[in-house]
């Protein structure tokens, strides 16, 4: 069976894009392992603790912090914290070649990565894209699927969204994720949506603070499974050209 590497910029990332994929590889016999770029959003508080156990429900095997911080949100980019780089400041070769360092260990056959617009604009996400392609290449990565959803459902679930009020940047959406017309896969996961719905759960920094998604991440969690497999019960993602091993950049 082949190893599964997924990337991902901050905690609870894994469960929200991607954690139906990853339990589903993982009961086929799969071995799976998630990369994480940062320690959490902002680079203030780690959520580490809660990212394992997320990782545990689903059946990933090994969790790896490639050591940056979390660039948070806003226009404004404060200073780095101590003895880390946030993750959007880290050059995309050396950061690059943390991650091709562990595809080349593990063996990796397939990477799950993000589109180039980084799901929904964010600085760390948009960083993933280019990391992640980057050390596929460096790697020689088989295969690289990039995490993503349709942007027309996005903007179906934002409606409702806005219905009942809930705090997002709306207009950034319009620009947001992948067209239709370039997915190249859709993974049906609803019978893992309880092992999702856990996993998200896990996260309880984020399910219980007072962050802008945090009504969100409650609402999900609070769901009957069957409601939450409606929800996020599909996953989506576009296939990257073949990885190529390529000498270093000047």
């Amino acid at each position: 069976m082949a190893t599964i590497l997924a990337f991902h910029a901050h905690p609870d990332d894994e469960v929200l894009l991607t954690g139906g994929t990853l339990a589903r590889a993982a009961a086929d016999g799969h071995r799976v392992v998630v990369v994480v770029a940062t320690n959490s959003m902002d680079g203030t508080d780690g959520r580490l603790a809660e990212l394992r156990a997320s990782a545990g429900i689903l059946g990933v095997a090994e969790v790896v912090h490639l050591g940056y911080a979390g660039s948070g949100h806003g226009p404004i980019l404060f200073p780095d914290p101590p003895a880390a780089v946030r993750f959007c400041r880290a050059p995309v070769e050396e950061a690059a070649e943390r991650l091709a360092e562990v595809l080349r260990r593990e063996r990796v056959g397939l990477l799950l990565s993000y589109d180039r617009n980084g799901g929904y604009g964010h600085r760390d996400h948009v960083r993933v894209h280019e990391v992640g392609a980057r050390a596929a290449e460096l790697a020689g990565t088989p295969k690289v699927l990039e995490a993503t959803m349709p942007r027309d459902h996005v903007l179906r679930l934002a409606a409702v969204a806005r219905l009942l009020r809930l705090p997002m940047k709306y207009e950034a959406l319009e620009r947001a994720y992948t067209p239709v017309a370039e997915l190249t896969h859709v993974f049906d996961v609803r019978r893992f949506a309880r092992q999702k719905q856990a996993a998200l759960a896990a996260h309880r920094s984020e399910v219980t603070g007072s962050g802008r998604l945090a009504p969100v991440m409650r609402l999900l969690v609070a769901l009957p499974p069957w409601a939450f497999g409606l929800i996020l019960g599909r996953e989506w993602f576009r296939q990257a050209h073949p990885a190529r091993p390529k000498a270093p950049r000047s």
